[in-house]
């Protein structure tokens, strides 16, 4: 069964019309079911069924948008749904509030669909697990787990702080990353300016003096009036990279793309390993604490590494299976530093596994932030460094005849 065939059919679902007990008609949309078990669902809550309407896969998504739609914040709908539930609401008028409060006719639709779920008698995550777009299987795991414990609130705690870290870090890299685009955006602008503006002017006043000029001189000169001659072909050319780079930065698959080609540079890919790897000790802790197993739990969290540390993770799982024990096997395949190791190895003797791997992967991220930091403020005067010399040599070419004529003169 290929993915595509796996998402529709849990994406799948139909829309009822009963009347319920007290006489009502209802219109019920049941996201994850196929007929037959909707009418099952219809029957053990007593329901009269009027009419059913079978959900192709693009109109069961919630929000209505396929897989290129809007997704639903996921952290604030924790944090909020957190909050209704220590404030004593059972789950489905917590729920009902959050619909009720929602403006985004997106995410309206998606808590909606979970409502109606629940309202028909199934478990918060079963429905979840049937909305893989917005609810992925780590958040489904946790709820599920602590749908046996009884502990929701505690559940969506700890995904609330698991999701926080990494919120956090993503913030540190955008905010690091805004001053160098800005850098770049502007120096670019000037460039522009002095070569499609101010040079054609000396050219002006170069031609008229009919002395001979240095050939670097010429050189620019000339790309100066070609680009003050075709303004509009050029200012179409800029407009068009910026479109191409928004449009690429708006698409999953261009942001990718782009980053796997940034990832290219040794520096930055052992970075992002480190910080996958933290990302991986965060999760496997989620999970364990929450009562998965570590077989499962590891199976679970492969899609948050690269596919070189896939293959390793699946060493390290066969090995676990086979009886080894998890800090030998993790080290043996590669996905543990020697913080990682010491400090697994003294959950393992202490019981205390989950959160031993919780402190190595807030190591591992202060680690990162750090680095974040010393590379952004690196990177700022390198920028600026690099701009000036490209700016002055634009400026001392264009002074360069004038230099030669005040010689000539003298």
């Amino acid at each position: 069964m290929t993915t595509t065939q796996s998402l529709r059919e849990a994406g799948s679902g139909v829309r009822l019309r009963v009347l319920d007990s007290a006489g009502v008609e209802q219109s019920l949309h049941m996201p994850g079911l196929d007929e037959h078990a909707a009418l099952r669902q219809a029957r053990l809550r007593g329901w009269r069924v009027l009419g059913v309407e079978a959900l192709p896969f693009e109109q069961a998504r919630p929000d209505g948008t396929g897989d290129r739609g809007p997704r639903l914040s996921l952290l604030l709908f924790s944090q909020e749904l957190l909050a209704l539930l220590n404030a004593g609401l059972t789950l489905p008028e917590a729920l009902a509030a959050l619909v009720a409060k929602e403006r985004s006719g997106a995410a309206r639709q998606v808590l909606q669909g979970v409502l109606d779920g629940l309202e028909v008698g199934r478990n918060f995550s079963d429905v979840l697990q049937a909305m893989p777009a917005h609810f992925p299987p780590i958040y489904v795991a946790t709820i599920r787990a602590a749908e046996r414990t009884g502990d929701l609130p505690q559940a969506l705690r700890r995904y609330v702080g698991y999701q926080q870290q990494f919120e956090e870090l993503r913030k540190k890299l955008v905010s690091a990353a805004i001053y160098p685009a800005m850098l770049l955006i502007v120096g670019t602008f000037v460039m522009l300016f002095l070569l499609g503006y101010v040079v054609p002017r000396f050219s002006v006043v170069y031609e008229s003096a009919g002395k001979d000029m240095p050939w670097l001189s010429m050189l620019l000169l000339e790309f100066g009036k070609t680009l003050y001659a075709h303004w509009a072909l050029g200012l179409a050319a800029v407009v068009g990279v910026l479109a191409s780079i928004g449009l690429l930065l708006a698409r999953a698959s261009g942001r990718a793309w782009l980053l796997g080609w940034v990832l290219r540079v040794p520096v930055l890919a052992r970075k992002a390993q480190e910080f996958r790897l933290a990302r991986f000790y965060r999760a496997l802790g989620l999970l364990l604490v929450s009562g998965i197993s570590l077989p499962r739990a590891l199976g679970m969290v492969r899609g948050l590494l690269d596919a070189a540390q896939q293959g390793q993770l699946q060493d390290c799982l066969t090995a676990v299976t086979q009886g080894r024990m998890f800090s030998d096997a993790l080290i043996a395949a590669g996905l543990a530093n020697p913080i990682a190791e010491s400090l697994i190895k003294v959950g393992e003797r202490s019981g205390q596994l989950a959160e031993m791997l919780e402190r190595s992967a807030q190591f591992a991220d202060d680690e990162f932030a750090r680095w974040v930091d010393w590379a952004s403020r690196l990177l700022e005067p390198l920028l600026m460094t690099l701009i000036g010399a490209v700016i002055g040599t634009v400026v001392v070419l264009m002074y360069m005849p004038i230099f030669d004529m005040a010689n000539s003169l003298q």
